[in-house]
């Protein structure tokens, strides 16, 4: 049976949130809207009696400041539009996520599969002779992605509803379960095809390379003898995409480079990252003793003291952000947050740190078609880092903003997490990986679902019309506190041996990378909890989806952990086993569905070759500017976007939850003025301190990238001196950004 409960604010309870949409719609959009009144929708499809619904509805209703009623609440007295938002089927709602967990706790049971909590949000609009078009405009532009929400628009005159484009099929009009096969026989062309059709991001040369290693005789005999047909089935294919995508291999630093200095000098570069960055990180390292692990986990890791390590990673959310601000940044943030828990046996989370380049919230221009203005997507990433971080009780160390016309095709949204992890554990260095062939693979935390399917290719690739809509995700960071703590718990038990996440290809990702330490694994693929029924073998393998990790369990310790998990409320499930064998072993039931050569899969991407020229810009001289111009000139530049103060946006951001700071983002006498870094603690009882600063210019590559990186690195330590750093512990972490460099 279906209930719904619908509510309001009091009388004379000012609604903020309708106040926004009143503020953006006349000051951003140009429309003509009064008036915005908003209300809170549960829609419960869950068998309960009268007494249970009726305590139920309490528990969801605010008494100081709500009232609420079963089915529909009373209209206000005088509005011309109302628009309901909602999210689509299958996207994490994380308001009704919670809100389950509460049905759950007064009903004393589990919700059966078919049982579901909605949420949704009402708009009652009023306006000066609104028309169909313009509140279907303040929907898709402000209030809602159609990307991720169902949007209803509603006519008070008539009660009629007016269309508004759903682009996104329902999971439950999916098919049944089948495996499907590629034939890759066909021309260079239909190669292409297949790759640019399901969103693979596989150049020509790699699609002849998967093509040549089933064709190869000792596949083709493997395979039968499997009882798997002779061409790759869309696991398998699905894999090798996500697994030699540019988001994971990181093939431009890894190609093979045949560079042209500005006088004709030309040399070979073996690679820039094993040349420029492992090979100058390696070289510093021989020559310290405080590098504990780089470039071979999730994050890195350095000495802090005797007790304790610290693990620190950043990364970027730059597709996701620009096709969905809010669920893109989140993604980021909590995403992030996952990097150092699947560090060495599982880090502990200690601060955050973000940084945007945005185009300016006030651009005029005409956008492409697809794009958000930039203030949209500003808010949007802002809101989504802020819940990400202070939902999951992490505070904020560093935050920057750049603004650029040149970032409205593609924000980039930068997301941090610094973490502690002890030294050892049993006398067991932390940062080591172990797994043993036998281990259970135990995936825990968040289900599976449709979104965060394509996250790793479509992130290679520029942005389209065609970009997928599922490749966006929103994270849960209140599923993912819960996971999080009982992994510490389960660590410090020695539950585990180590653990992974499911990074921007899902299993494939975690279970693909771990199963490299054994030799291979197998998995079968039904035993994966679903957010719904109806996905394909290959849509379980790959979706990435958030708040969820893959662990190594010792055989004698699986039933202890899982029983751990049910005690702490966070869903763990056995889904296959690790193996000596060199292969990667898919399973739905009975059925093979996949088998993967591990050499292959990780190994034989053809290396990217490429051809570089230097040629110096051409920069005309600066004019210098009157004498009488200079007052006006120095306004301008202290009110231009990249000098002028953030901390409005800045001071959402929880920066003192844990109590670690000593040096705030903010300091001064009023607390006004941005530092230049921030200081905190690591541990609480300790007098050593952690000291965090960054340095970005995007603008001095204009002139040259070399002295770009360097004037960045040194703007960074200096930053770190100036609040007594020492200049003998600085360990710099780099993040490199840029356009497609293959033309």
């Amino acid at each position: 049976m279906a209930h719904r409960i619908e509510i309001a604010l009091k009388r004379g309870i000012r609604d903020a949130r309708g106040q926004g949409v009143v503020s953006t719609a006349r000051g951003f959009l140009r429309l003509p809207v009064r008036s915005c009144e908003t209300r809170d929708v549960y829609k419960l499809d869950v068998e309960l009696s009268r007494k249970q619904f009726s305590e139920i509805r309490k528990a969801f209703t605010d008494p100081v400041i709500a009232v609420s009623s079963a089915g529909r609440h009373r209209t206000p007295a005088r509005f011309d539009w109302l628009v309901e938002v909602g999210f689509k089927h299958g996207v994490t709602d994380n308001v009704g996520r919670t809100a389950r967990v509460v049905v759950e706790d007064f009903i004393d049971r589990s919700l059966e599969d078919h049982e579901e909590v909605f949420t949704s949000i009402q708009y009652f609009l009023r306006g000066e002779n609104l028309t169909s078009e313009q509140v279907t405009a303040l929907a898709r532009d402000a209030l809602a992605n159609p990307l991720i929400h169902t949007i209803e628009v509603f006519d008070p005159a008539s009660w009629r509803q007016h269309p508004v484009d759903r682009s996104v099929p329902r999971a439950a009009d999916v098919s049944p379960v089948e495996v499907t096969t590629y034939d890759l026989s066909g021309s260079d062309d239909t190669l292409m095809k297949i790759s640019r059709d399901g969103i693979l991001s596989l150049s020509l040369q790699e699609m002849h390379a998967i093509r040549d290693h089933y064709a190869d005789p000792a596949t083709v005999g493997r395979r039968e003898r499997a009882g798997l047909p002779v061409e790759p089935t869309d696991v398998e294919i699905e894999c090798i995409a996500q697994t030699w995508s540019e988001h994971c291999k990181h093939k431009i630093f890894a190609g093979l480079v045949q560079y042209a200095d500005e006088e004709g000098n030309r040399k070979t570069i073996d690679s820039l990252f094993n040349t420029y960055i492992r090979g100058a990180t390696f070289a510093i390292g021989e020559k310290i003793d405080w590098l504990v692990s780089v470039f071979t986990d999730n994050a890195g890791v350095i000495r802090f003291s005797e007790r304790y390590n610290l693990v620190f990673k950043v990364e970027t959310h730059n597709s996701p952000s620009a096709l969905d601000p809010y669920g893109g940044a989140i993604t980021g943030i909590v995403g992030c947050n996952r990097d150092p828990m699947g560090t060495g046996v599982g880090a502990e989370l200690l601060y955050n740190t973000w940084g945007y380049c945005l185009g300016s919230p006030f651009y005029a221009g005409n956008l492409p078609a697809g794009l958000f203005h930039p203030r949209r997507i500003r808010d949007g990433v802002h809101l989504g880092v802020i819940d990400g971080g202070n939902q999951s009780g992490i505070p904020w160390a560093r935050g920057f903003e750049r603004f650029d016309e040149r970032f409205i095709g593609k924000p980039l949204v930068f997301c941090g997490t610094v973490g502690r992890i002890p030294v050892s554990i049993s006398g067991t260095p932390t940062e080591l990986k172990e797994i043993l062939p036998g281990d259970a693979v135990v995936m825990v935390g968040g289900r599976v679902g449709k979104d965060g399917i394509h996250g790793a290719t479509f992130s290679s690739e520029e942005l389209r019309t065609e970009s997928p809509a599922q490749a966006v995700q929103i994270g849960d960071p209140i599923t993912q506190r819960m996971m999080y703590e009982f992994l510490l718990e389960a660590r410090d038990a020695g539950l585990y041996r180590t653990l992974t996440d499911n990074g921007a290809g899902g299993l494939s990702s975690s279970v693909g990378e771990m199963a490299r330490i054994p030799g291979g694994a197998e998995l079968d693929l039904a035993l994966a909890p679903l957010k719904y029924k109806g996905l394909q073998p290959w849509e379980i393998f790959l979706s990435e989806a958030q708040e969820r990790m893959s662990l190594a369990v010792p055989p004698d310790r699986v039933d202890e952990l899982l029983a751990l998990a049910r005690r702490r409320g966070v869903e763990a499930t056995t889904i296959g086993s690790f193996r000596s064998e060199p292969e990667l072993v898919l399973r739905y039931g009975e059925r093979m569905v996949g088998r993967l050569d591990m050499a292959f899969l990780h190994d034989g991407c053809p290396r990217m070759e490429l051809d570089a020229k230097w040629v110096t810009p051409s920069i005309p001289p600066p004019t210098v500017p009157r004498a009488g111009a200079r007052n006006r000139l120095l306004r301008e530049v202290l009110s231009s976007l990249n000098v002028c103060s953030k901390e409005y946006k800045s001071r959402m951001y929880d920066s003192e939850v844990k109590g670690l700071s000593v040096l705030k983002p903010f300091v001064g006498v009023h607390r006004d003025i941005p530092g230049d870094a921030s200081v905190l603690l690591a541990e609480l009882d300790s007098r050593q301190g952690v000291v965090v600063s960054e340095g970005i210019n995007p603008f001095f590559s204009d002139l040259d990238t070399y002295h770009m990186m360097a004037g960045v690195i040194d703007e960074a330590v200096r930053r770190i001196v100036s609040v007594g750093g020492r200049c003998d512990r600085i360990a710099g972490l780099d993040n490199f950004c840029w356009p497609d460099p293959v033309q």
